[in-house]
């Protein structure tokens, strides 16, 4: 068990009746998103929904407070910028982030031991809409509030490499992670204009990702310019995966989680000094009761898959351009 100090801003609307106090509606574009920070305690890496919120404190509209940008430099550790994906409520996003901080720095790589900052969109926390709402309802609820988050987040990732510039200059290193959906809300931010002004992240690491699999390739769409905010790109993509299996009929689309970019051997779209397309489609060294959830959270689950992001954290060698990770022991 662990306690966990998470930093996070959402544009999610104030809601006193949801758990954290903020629930699943947005707030309008022209409303600055809140910044506060949240302790998460006895975060507990066999359940990734565990832990308690705390109380929220030093919220405030637009930014961190100066304080609390002091304090997360403070820390003296790398930072991680999270951002969740589909089917989160605001606890569990919360939650979910501290989670991640304590599964890498599980890992025993002491790069890996990080200060998290979360940024959470509206998701309305539910895998299937009621009834008699059509099925892919709560997706499609959850697609639109991260297209329409862009803004806000595109104002996030712009204070945030503040802190970025501040870490780096202190010889640390500053890591964007954006799993699943979250990917179809940083799309969405990047394309809406993100400017870095030179500053980058050592690493910006993608696992299932919902995002469609040229979105890294066309020039001025989609995730395109990411390459202007991180030095590499990591996506890691798995056939396996149930939730993008489904996401590919939906959007009648690939998807980049599903099995990587478009195009991805192509060394002059993707260099790969800076790009690495990561096949987890034979890492089976987890074990989920639940295959739509398992398939699609391995990077938390698989202590393979947790071993090369640790890698990238550690600024470690690691297989170039395209390559394929594989673990056949079961177990957690």
């Amino acid at each position: 068990m662990a306690d966990v100090t998470v930093y996070f801003a959402t544009n999610r609307m104030p809601d006193p009746a949801s758990p954290g106090g903020f629930g699943s509606a947005i707030i309008p574009g022209s409303t600055p998103a809140s910044y506060a920070v949240v302790p998460v305690t006895n975060v507990d890496l066999n359940d990734a929904d565990g832990g308690q919120l705390g109380t929220v404190t030093a919220l405030t509209p637009g930014n961190f407070t100066p304080t609390v940008q002091a304090e997360i430099q403070s820390t003296g550790k790398n930072l991680l910028v999270f951002i969740h994906g589909f089917d989160n409520s605001f606890e569990s996003a919360i939650k979910r982030s501290a989670f991640n901080r304590e599964w890498f720095a599980a890992s025993g790589v002491p790069e890996a031991d990080t200060t998290v900052i979360a940024f959470t969109w509206p998701s309305g926390g539910q895998l299937f809409g009621s009834l008699p709402a059509p099925p892919d309802a709560a997706y499609r609820h959850d697609q639109d509030m991260a297209g329409r988050s862009s803004a806000h987040l595109a104002s996030f990732l712009a204070n945030v490499l503040t802190l970025v510039s501040q870490t780096r200059s202190a010889g640390r290193r500053a890591f964007l992670l954006a799993h699943s959906m979250g990917n179809h809300a940083l799309a969405a931010a990047i394309a809406s204009g993100v400017a870095s002004g030179g500053v980058t992240y050592n690493e910006a690491i993608l696992p299932a990702a919902d995002e469609i699999y040229t979105t890294l390739q066309t020039p001025n769409v989609g995730m395109y310019r990411l390459r202007d905010l991180a030095d590499r790109i990591s996506v890691y993509s798995s056939r396996r995966d149930i939730a993008m299996d489904l996401s590919r009929v939906l959007n009648r689309n690939r998807r980049l989680g599903f099995d990587g970019p478009a195009d991805k051997a192509n060394q002059a779209t993707y260099r790969p000094a800076t790009f690495r397309s990561v096949d987890c489609t034979d890492v089976y060294d987890f074990f989920g009761l639940i295959p739509f959830d398992a398939t699609h959270q391995y990077y938390r689950r698989s202590r393979t898959v947790r071993g090369d992001i640790a890698k990238l954290m550690a600024g470690a060698p690691v297989a170039p351009g395209v390559s394929s990770l594989s673990a056949f022991v079961l177990g957690v």
